[in-house]
């Protein structure tokens, strides 16, 4: 079993395996230091002859598409997850699977959500052989436990997912997309119908790369499907159901503003350092992410903006309602958008040609000719925890329970300017830590660390430390931040306990192997 492999030491000095889930795979060398080589990998070529030239590719059932994809044991199915936990497609899938005798699944979501919790059962059958996406909630706490038994949980950013399809490394043989709005000949858009979603972007690599592709939608019109973020001609069978998705839960509950004084606090320092630094300029461009904190960052933000009269040439989203008001009162020349955080969102996406839909091959992709992260000036995300070297984890908390995905938060760190507010305890735990729990993101590219007891500049970063010196911000040393922080809880937090077996790896965002995930002791 995987579990039981020889482990390596990588760049990090994380012990991580040089086989995952039956591939060999190369151990983190350093930020940028891995090169690709090779071609990119391609789906089988097809012939119109094999299709209508009705252009109707409309089946009669979801079973009946999936018969004629060739469903069998061991395959690879894979999802997006913009629906996030209002998905009401990928529990039919597999549930069909099971009526079919077949076993031995990988399933290869963007990201699962508790509403995917009913497929532990279709693991513990035998249905579903391993997941690898980001595990949210149930389906990552039964990981943690060491309960997916017959693989590894693969934890991929959304740009790494692209690069994996992309290089081969994961060969998709039937993609399933959730589309709002399609029609029969398999153009599909998510921002309109009754359970408009925003965009498809994360569908996009499963579209171009995989062997069967089937588009599941709830509003089927005429021809032409217009604006088609899903092209037709990429696209198998087209399935109708009475209901994709339930638009309104796109709204998780990490996308709501907080109310929390501390929290609102550590946002107002966020916008007010941005200003100190020097990159709250006209033309400066920014992304905030979904948390509470980084949405209210986003008004204090708003309000520097005006008051100083400057406009940013784009925002990158997730895009919520607050970036929506931003682009609509002319903060901005444009929104480009990877995932729709609200139904504003949607809204705005529709209607208003500003506001652009991207994918992760344009704004993530690490073996491409470039993205769009890398042109940000700032940006502003949260994490689970942070060490006294900067660097910091979003997937497993401080129990060592993986209940979180990484998202497009790895490919964000590589702006100009990466700032995490964050509290500096949660429930009497501390969250700066002597050393993370998971690695997955390095402190060389992480800036900035507010919180509420002050400001950890990296001292790699001699140019904000000396733009903000005489700011009147709360600037310290982070260990200072850390050993006040012990003190005040009563010392630093038990760490969790651990068996030897490995339940899931981290990949970079180049495909190589960050770090592990130990099976948490119960």
């Amino acid at each position: 079993m995987e579990q039981t492999l020889d482990l390596v030491n990588n760049a990090a000095g994380r012990r991580v395996p040089t086989l995952v889930n039956g591939r060999q795979s190369v151990p983190f060398m350093g930020v940028g230091q891995y090169k690709p080589s090779g071609l990119k990998a391609a789906p089988p070529v097809k012939s119109c002859s094999d299709y209508p030239l009705s252009g109707d590719k409309v089946q009669p059932s979801l079973k009946a598409a999936l018969e004629k994809c060739g469903l069998k044991d061991g395959m690879t199915i894979s999802s997006h997850h913009h629906f996030r936990n209002g998905d009401l497609v990928m529990n039919q899938v597999f549930d069909l699977a099971a009526d079919l005798g077949v076993k031995d699944l990988v399933w290869f979501p963007s990201a699962a959500f508790p509403c995917h919790e009913p497929l532990i059962e279709h693991l513990e059958s035998g249905v579903i052989h391993h997941i690898e996406g980001s595990l949210n909630g149930p389906l990552g706490r039964y990981a943690s436990e060491g309960k997916m038994k017959k693989g590894l949980a693969v934890l991929r950013s959304h740009g790494g997912r692209w690069q994996a399809v992309q290089d081969g490394e994961v060969h998709i043989d039937i993609a399933v997309i959730a589309a709002p709005t399609a029609d029969s000949f398999g153009n599909a858009t998510g921002d309109r119908g009754p359970s408009a979603c925003g965009l498809l972007g994360f569908g996009l690599v499963d579209s171009l790369y995989a062997d069967h592709v089937i588009v599941v939608t709830d509003n089927l019109v005429p021809f032409p499907c217009v604006p088609w973020q899903i092209q037709g001609n990429n696209v198998d069978y087209v399935v109708v159901l009475d209901k994709v998705g339930e638009a309104d839960k796109i709204i998780s509950g990490t996308t709501r503003l907080t109310k929390s004084p501390d929290r609102l606090y550590i946002a107002e320092l966020t916008a007010n350092f941005v200003k100190a630094a020097g990159i709250l300029q006209d033309g400066f461009s920014f992304q905030a992410g979904a948390g509470g904190t980084a949405l209210a960052f986003a008004i204090y933000l708003k309000k520097l903006m005006l008051e100083a009269g400057i406009k940013a040439r784009f925002i990158r989203g997730g895009s919520t309602k607050y970036l929506v008001e931003m682009l609509e009162e002319g903060l901005t020349d444009y929104i480009l958008d990877g995932q729709t955080f609200d139904l504003e969102g949607v809204r705005s996406m529709r209607e208003n040609p500003g506001h652009v839909n991207t994918s992760p091959f344009t704004s993530y992709n690490w073996h491409g000719k470039g993205n769009f992260a890398g042109l940000l000036d700032v940006v502003v995300l949260g994490a689970t925890e942070v060490d006294v070297n900067f660097n910091a984890n979003v997937v497993t908390h401080s129990d060592g329970m993986m209940l979180h995905g990484i998202g497009g938060w790895q490919n964000c760190l590589f702006s100009k300017c990466t700032i995490l507010p964050i509290p500096a305890f949660r429930n009497r735990v501390p969250i700066i830590v002597d050393e993370v729990t998971t690695l997955v993101g390095p402190g060389e590219l992480i800036d900035v660390i507010v919180t509420e007891r002050g400001i950890a500049v990296n001292p790699a970063r001699q140019d904000l430390l000396d733009a903000t010196r005489n700011s009147g911000l709360p600037i310290r040393k982070i260990t200072e931040i850390k050993a006040e922080v012990d003190e005040l809880v009563g010392g630093a937090p038990q760490k969790p306990r651990f068996s030897d077996d490995i339940i899931g790896v981290v990949k970079w965002v180049d495909g190589t192997v960050l770090d592990s995930i130990f099976k948490v002791k119960t």
